[in-house]
């Protein structure tokens, strides 16, 4: 039996006791996880294909440890400019191992989303009269225009705000606004805002020379 999973914004084919490397996950190391973004059941004859996703199926597994990606080298030239650039990646990875494939009765995280829902609405109004004070959350190492985008639409739109959440819940912020984002690393998040919001930049470059992946090395 095995399964196609969407997991941090890429597609798995996935079976039992099989290792995968996945984009970093924010579970700490040792501890369970479920995906529940089945997009294909295969047993043996028996093929199920979701519209988009497959209701009550589910795909848990362990995560074992995280580890950084060969590395990349990035090199951008123009000609009769003079303008070279080089920059290297590693990109920041999780090794998981599937436990099981439940093809039904898995429980779906419904009324958790409708409260975050409920909640998000009402942020909404405090989003709209911070309105030409908000500040630029891209300031925040790892934070792109999509992240910020969506810390704003929960209500967290200054770095003061940002500073007070937990890192848990800001990684949740961004796995709810799109399944694109779920990989973003928020640990050090909280600690960058709080020296933007007290205007401490110096120490916050030093902060950030730091980090690899939104993680101090």
């Amino acid at each position: 039996m095995y399964a196609i999973v969407e997991i941090a914004g890429h597609q798995f084919k996935v079976e039992k006791d099989q290792k995968v490397f996945v984009n970093r996950l924010a579970t700490e190391e040792g501890k369970a996880v479920s995906f529940d973004n089945v997009l294909l059941l295969s047993d043996g004859d028996n093929v199920t294909v979701g519209a988009p996703a497959i209701d009550g199926a589910q795909v848990s597994a362990k995560v074992l440890k995280h580890l950084k990606g060969d590395k990349v080298i990035v090199f951008k030239k123009k000609r009769r400019k003079g303008y070279r650039v080089k920059n290297g990646h590693r990109q920041s990875l999780t090794e998981i191992v599937i436990e099981s494939i439940v093809s039904s009765g898995a429980k779906k995280a419904a009324p958790k989303k409708e409260t975050k829902k409920v909640e998000a609405k009402a942020a909404a109004p405090k989003a709209k009269k911070a309105t030409g004070k908000a500040d630029d959350l891209k300031k925040i190492e790892g934070a792109g225009p999509k992240a910020a985008e969506a810390l704003v639409n929960a209500g967290l739109d200054t770095f003061a705000k940002v500073a007070e959440a937990k890192a848990e819940d800001l990684s949740n912020i961004l796995s709810e606004a799109s399944s694109r984002l779920s990989h973003i690393v928020t640990d050090t998040w909280p600690k960058q805002a709080k020296l933007a919001a007290e205007g401490k930049w110096d120490e916050l470059k030093e902060l950030q020379d730091r980090l690899e992946g939104g993680i101090e090395k």
